[in-house]
């Protein structure tokens, strides 16, 4: 397609969303317009740095051909992992905004929105009723500390104690970690990604309470604050 093509038809979309009155980033492809889908089998290298999501999802879209239609309100704010090897285009996407607290939904192959995460209703053990309902949310509780806990601890460039962040998780009904947000960073971007997908598919051993509210939020401190989580239970798992 030629460059001049491209431009009229990001004007005739940016033009279809004015009259919409949605206030949307439209990131558009500038030389696969209506080329042929990108098989989804298919791989391809991608490098895209961990950046500002809309400045990545505009990369995403350039390299892969799949038109992205994103509400700049929710994309801002929000920062992408890196993308760095080879992928798929869905399983490039789903690093890129892993950590996010967004997800994807495909109006078709080729073409998708953004929408805040959700979790998946699915099935899940039944629950004891009142009165035993405190006790159920306080095992529940330490089940979610202790899931945690061994989780960080695999790993030193998670292990507690040496830094300060705020996640956000949601977790389905089986106690499966559906989603996860870095609301804060770490400051160092290897941790970021690191503690990102360590708290990908992460399994809480108890069925999640249904009154829970999500996602739930993640508090994680420094030594200095003297409230860190500890790794001595976990001494010996071995972690890369």
């Amino acid at each position: 397609m030629q460059r001049g093509s491209s431009r009229d038809g990001l004007q005739r979309s940016t033009t279809l969303v004015r009259r919409l009155g949605l206030g949307v980033l439209l990131a558009w492809l500038t030389g696969t317009a209506t080329a042929d889908p990108v098989p989804a089998d298919m791989r391809m290298t991608l490098h895209i740095p961990a950046q500002d999501l809309a400045r990545a999802l505009d990369q995403y879209s350039h390299a892969t051909g799949v038109a992205v239609l994103v509400d700049s309100q929710l994309s801002r704010g929000r920062r992408s992992l890196a993308v760095d090897g080879e992928y798929t285009a869905a399983d490039a996407l789903r690093r890129l905004l892993g950590g996010s607290g967004l997800m994807a939904r495909y109006a078709r192959g080729d073409a998708f929105t953004l929408q805040v995460a959700q979790v998946e209703d699915v099935p899940a053990p039944p629950q004891k009723q009142s009165p035993e309902s405190v006790a159920v949310s306080r095992s529940y509780a330490t089940a979610v500390q202790a899931a945690i806990e061994r989780n960080l601890c695999r790993s030193p460039l998670t292990r507690p104690g040496g830094y300060r962040a705020v996640l956000q998780v949601w977790v389905g009904r089986d106690g499966l970690v559906q989603h996860n947000r870095l609301v804060t960073s770490t400051g160092d971007v290897r941790r970021d990604t690191a503690l990102v997908e360590s708290f990908r598919n992460l399994r809480i051993d108890r069925p999640t309470p249904s009154a829970l509210r999500q996602p739930v939020t993640l508090l994680l401190l420094p030594e200095s604050s003297g409230k860190r989580m500890e790794c001595t239970t976990w001494e010996g798992v071995s972690g890369g």
